[in-house]
């Protein structure tokens, strides 16, 4: 359920990683719009969007969604967008072997400059393209969850060109996120989790 801007209790960074081409910016724009993603070109260093919504708790959340580049010329600047991320989403396709195997080093990364705790998601993604010629899978399901219970990440396959599991993968992330943090003391300037008003004043009242 999505909300107004102004009403919610908690911000979110959540960051997008993997290779280029693994369809991140694809699965952002289902997310949001779900709509059928048109072609799109690799990201340029890094974009951004929000979307606030409910979770079944009745926690309002904003997420700051930050879709990078997978382009290795980007890495720095890219990697200087993980900081205070409290979540994300490592997508590798499902008919690409070569992008699961680089999932380690996207971990590694988000590990070295995001916060301590974050949550991240694995994503297999494009598995539309199994549908009429299932031998293109390069990486079976089994192996990359037992990949994902090795490295203590959620696992979940989808398709961002049909809409398949794309809303799953992120409410189950924020979700994740939620159960992981709300018992925890928040210090905004080191971590990506911010109260907002909302906790503090009733929803009903507005500043200018």
């Amino acid at each position: 359920m999505t909300i107004p801007n102004e009403e919610f209790d908690f911000i979110y960074k959540i960051v997008l990683v993997g290779d280029t081409a693994v369809g991140k910016t694809n699965l952002v724009s289902r997310y949001l719009k779900n709509t059928q993603p048109k072609n799109s070109n690799p990201t340029i260093g890094v974009e951004f969007s929000t979307r606030a919504f409910t979770l079944k708790s009745g926690i309002t959340i904003k997420a700051q969604i930050w879709d990078t580049a997978g382009q290795e010329r980007y890495h720095a600047i890219v990697s200087a967008h993980y900081r205070r991320a409290i979540g994300a989403l490592a997508v590798y396709d499902v008919t690409s072997f070569k992008s699961f195997c680089s999932i380690s080093r996207w971990l590694n990364e988000l590990k070295d400059k995001a916060d301590p705790s974050i949550l991240i998601i694995l994503v297999g993604n494009k598995i539309d393209l199994l549908y009429k010629n299932p031998a293109l899978r390069e990486v079976s399901s089994e192996h990359a969850k037992k990949f994902a219970d090795e490295e203590g990440l959620l696992f979940i396959e989808t398709s961002a060109l049909i809409g398949t599991k794309v809303s799953e993968a992120f409410e189950i992330l924020i979700e994740g996120i939620y159960e992981k943090t709300k018992d925890r003391i928040i210090d905004d300037e080191k971590e990506g989790i911010t109260k907002s008003l909302a906790q503090i004043e009733p929803k009903n009242r507005r500043c200018c």
